[in-house]
């Protein structure tokens, strides 16, 4: 008895995994509408088997961003066993931004409906963070990349970076401009020892040999003033910015 009840287990686990493969691919190809009966089709198993291991549509979508968090979990770890940090990191971060391009749908929905419960789910997540923070403070620590950076500073701009290359007709174009977002996490790469966007303006530039003042506020040139003090702003618009910016500090 004990040999039929391991064996219709490991069914059971079979069968569930293959719902899973294919509500990927299903939901992937044909949104998220696709009905359970064509899930359960390309599974290979009834409808009734579908419903048994996940009873809602949402214990479904659960389940599938969970397996796409572990399916990343595993990713982190392969990179970090097969390269040195600096390039398991970057490696990283490209897989998580090409599988879940092509999974955001899932991502969105799951994460932004808090109307039931998600245990599955959230425990996924800081299996996730826990990877990504081990590979971030790793390639931080052999200095290939800024020190300032935190692991939300890292989700954030791979949300980013998903939405880029998922706006993107022509993948290669799209994972370019991946790439060179991602490169400004270099150690080597650091923004912050150029001037700022916009904080950084206000100041004389030499162009074709004249001196030109830039509007403290957006950086465009100012027209020279024969008479009074020199301007420090385009216009009101940028003068008012800049007053409640520093009323605001």
């Amino acid at each position: 008895m004990t040999t039929v009840i391991g064996g219709d287990r490991a069914d059971a686990r079979r069968n569930r995994a293959r719902v899973l493969a294919a509500a990927v691919e299903a939901m992937a190809e044909l949104g998220l509408d696709v009905p359970l009966g064509e899930i359960a089709r390309r599974a290979g198993v009834g409808a009734g088997t579908v419903y048994r291991h996940f009873p809602s549509k949402q214990a479904l979508l659960e389940a599938v961003f969970t397996q796409h968090l572990d399916d990343l979990v595993s990713s982190g770890e392969r990179q970090a066993a097969r390269c040195a940090p600096t390039e398991a990191f970057f490696g990283f971060l490209l897989d998580v931004v090409e599988l879940s391009s092509r999974r955001g749908h899932i991502c969105d929905v799951v994460t932004g409906d808090r109307t039931w419960p998600r245990p599955l789910l959230t425990a996924a997540l800081l299996r996730f963070r826990q990877v990504l923070a081990a590979l971030l403070h790793a390639a931080q620590r052999a200095g290939g990349v800024r020190a300032d950076l935190t692991p939300e500073d890292v989700v954030a701009l791979t949300v980013g970076c998903v939405s880029t290359l998922t706006a993107r007709r022509d993948r290669s174009a799209g994972l370019k401009l991946v790439r060179l977002t991602l490169d400004g996490l270099r150690s080597t790469t650091s923004v912050t020892k150029h001037p700022p966007f916009r904080d950084g303006c206000g100041e004389t530039v030499t162009t074709c040999g004249e001196s030109v003042t830039t509007c403290e506020e957006c950086g465009a040139a100012l027209t020279a003033r024969t008479t009074g003090r020199p301007g420090r702003y385009c216009g009101a618009t940028c003068r008012q910015r800049a007053r409640r910016r520093r009323l605001a500090g």
